[in-house]
């Protein structure tokens, strides 16, 4: 075994390993794996040294290489230990190596885009020992998080913001004469958004002192990276070129404009004949690339080239998602994230899981399409995510990925619904919030025919709170013309769904991530009359209005106070028939839905109390007035008081605060 990659514990061979043989560590991890699968904890003679990047800062340049090797093998370590994102990491480790040896951290700022390609530089940067309590409780948040570490310039977790959050902190900087370097690294997809070239455009109109990295993790924007592309991006960021270039600009300055125009666009398609960055160049930027982003000299040279560069610059670097590892390298969508002991080979998926709801949509989806001619289904890349494989491949004519362009999405689904076709658009509830206006003005404001399909409603658990769909009852029960339903189960969400498709307008129906309760589901495409609850339980007293999958802790609460449950179903247009009901004969209502307290669907109850002149008590449950940190999904509902034991304390308190009141009203 290597000196420089040992292990507490000798482990015996593992026979055929799942490795890619790249770097010296890499070799080793074959040796390695099996103490990666316990719960020793190898020790890196390179890593293990470095507490933080001043110190990564001073080894030579040449140890860097076996840094990234032992940085890989340590990842691959802790995130078999807590899970979490996983390809895109193992395709940024040369690259967060670099950016940290040449760009002074914390003082300047590196801004990265989406986030989930960020443990390295969580490693890196004084968390090396917390790492294995990513996306647990009180543990490390998935993403960078300003207040975690002085080192997250930015907070994120939803994608293309990078480059406009950098270029605020180099206008920033200018203003208040802070003397720092500001780079916004983005991949992963997030430069098909239209956010991210509204910034770039800014940024080149005022030629901002900024870098914008492109991390290509696709090949989708340049097929291939060879010798003459790194030789030629060498070149591009020299100091030759550039004082021939600035040298150049200075001589055309006093020419007729026509020269320096002919000269301009000489440069531009000379570069346009070797790499792929005219489009680049025309925004403004000095394009740089693009660069093999796994070449850790040649990364280095490449940054300490740009780094006195003044004005915008773009370099693309190409990577490998799932670097280092085959099976991720092969299929990166599958190892996107990954579960505590995913390196276990013995580990089995259950054959008997439950459906998630997102599969329970894409099987109605494939359903919906043979009936309904005009059914066509639209996702802001997230084809996986909501369960669309299935249809994509079935109906590829019908099938529409417009990338992470959320806006873009429900106009387009506007503009089709305008000439007969029905529009389903595939959303997560989070990202839905980037395209409010969107949904507002083109959809709703014209009546148009188009059913939001929305995955991750209420606390999503590990990547909370940038994912979690805490406002979409909200946001959602304001807008004329729409209606708004939550299914408390698998056959339920089935029936809604196809109650939202035959619905004439704009609707939109929310469910949870993961699985519901177990039900069995029919291949029956059945409408439910709109607005119209179903009573679960009938009581005495207490009357529980559920709103989505806190139907079964109701149930649970309702039995043992013997209380009324009802099964609203919909946020809008709200039973009020049966709200008023049992307003009437019973002495509290309290309502449950796993929104935000503010403006939801308990609000909505209120406003039918109130409009109807009764004095009923109504006790709101729901989510409190924070974002909600990441946990798993089962103790942030207990955190909130939204399990079956939370609802019966709730009530109790209430209750016991009401009698006290009234004993202070009487004294």
């Amino acid at each position: 075994m290597a000196s420089h990659c040992k292990s507490r514990k000798i482990p015996p061979p593992l026979g055929a390993a799942p490795f890619r043989k790249g770097g010296k560590i890499l070799q080793a991890i074959y040796g390695i794996l099996p103490s990666i699968m316990s719960i020793t904890t190898p020790t890196f003679a390179l890593l293990d040294s470095i507490a933080s990047p001043e110190m990564l800062r001073e080894l030579d340049e040449n140890d860097l290489p076996q840094l990234a090797d032992e940085l890989r093998a340590f990842f691959l370590h802790s995130i078999n230990i807590s899970g979490g994102h996983f390809a895109a990491n193992l395709g940024t480790i040369e690259l967060t190596v670099a950016m940290h040896y040449v760009f002074n951290t914390p003082n300047d700022k590196l801004v990265w885009d989406v986030g989930h390609q960020a443990y390295a530089h969580k490693i890196l940067t004084e968390r090396r020992n917390q790492i294995h309590t990513i996306r647990k409780g009180e543990g490390l948040s998935p993403f960078p998080k300003r207040s975690e570490s002085i080192y997250d310039a930015f907070g994120v977790g939803h994608s293309s913001t990078s480059i406009s959050a950098a270029l605020g902190m180099a206008l920033a900087g200018k203003q208040l004469n802070h003397d720092y370097k500001v780079a916004a690294i983005i991949g992963d997809g997030a430069m098909t958004a239209g956010m991210a070239f509204e910034a770039l455009n800014h940024a080149g109109a005022i030629r901002a002192d900024m870098l914008v990295i492109l991390n290509d993790n696709d090949m989708s924007i340049s097929g291939n990276v060879g010798a003459l592309s790194n030789y030629f991006a060498r070149i591009l960021s020299g100091k030759t070129y550039i004082s021939m270039r600035e040298g150049s600009k200075k001589v055309l300055n006093v020419m007729p404009k026509t020269m320096k125009e002919i000269a301009r666009r000489a440069e531009l398609h000379m570069k346009g004949m070797m790499v792929p960055g005219t489009l680049f160049e025309e925004l403004g930027f000095n394009y740089i690339g693009p660069i093999d982003g796994h070449d850790l000299p040649l990364l280095v040279k490449t940054l300490q080239n740009i780094y006195e560069l003044k004005g915008p610059q773009l370099l693309h670097v190409v990577t490998k998602k799932g670097k280092g590892f085959a099976p991720a390298e092969a299929d990166p969508i599958k190892y996107h994230a990954v579960s505590p002991g995913f390196l276990d080979a013995q580990k089995k998926s259950s054959t008997t899981a439950k459906p998630t709801y997102s599969h329970i949509f894409g099987d109605w989806l494939c359903d919906m399409a043979h009936q309904s001619p005009q059914l066509v289904a639209i996702t802001p890349a997230m084809c996986e995510g909501s369960g669309m494989v299935q249809f994509s491949e079935k109906f590829p004519e019908r099938y529409i990925d417009v990338g992470i362009a959320e806006q873009h999405s429900v106009t387009l689904a506007a503009g089709m619904a305008c000439e007969g076709l029905k529009p389903v658009v595939a959303i997560y509830s989070t990202f839905l919030q980037r395209a409010y206006d969107q949904l507002i003005h083109d959809v709703a404001l014209q009546d148009l025919d188009v059913l939001f399909a929305l995955d991750r409603a209420g606390l999503v658990g590990a990547d909370a709170p940038t994912h979690n769909g805490s406002f979409d009852l909200s946001f959602l029960s304001c807008i004329p013309n729409m209606i708004v339903m939550a299914p408390s189960s698998e056959q339920e969400c089935r029936d809604l769904l196809t109650t939202g498709f035959y619905y004439p307008g704009p609707a939109a129906i929310r469910y949870p991530r993961g699985s519901g309760i177990g039900e069995p589901v029919t291949t029956e495409l059945k409408s439910l009359p709109i607005g119209q609850a179903r009573l679960c339980r009938e009581g005495k007293n207490i009357a529980l209005l559920s709103f989505g999958t806190l139907l079964p802790a109701a149930l649970v609460a309702g039995e043992k106070l013997n209380a009324t449950v009802i099964d609203m179903r919909f946020i809008k247009p709200l039973d009020t028939l049966m709200i008023l009901k049992y307003a009437k004969s019973h002495s509290l209502l309290v309502t449950l839905e796993e929104n935000s307290i503010i403006g939801g669907a308990g609000s909505c109850v209120n406003q039918v109390i109130l409009n109807a002149g009764l004095t009923c008590r109504i006790l709101n449950l729901g989510l409190p007035d924070e974002f909600s940190p990441h946990d798993t999904h089962e103790a942030l509902l207990a955190r909130y008081g939204l399990d079956s034991t939370g609802i019966l304390q709730s009530i109790a308190r209430y209750t016991t605060y009401e009698t006290k009141d009234l004993h202070y009203q009487n004294s």
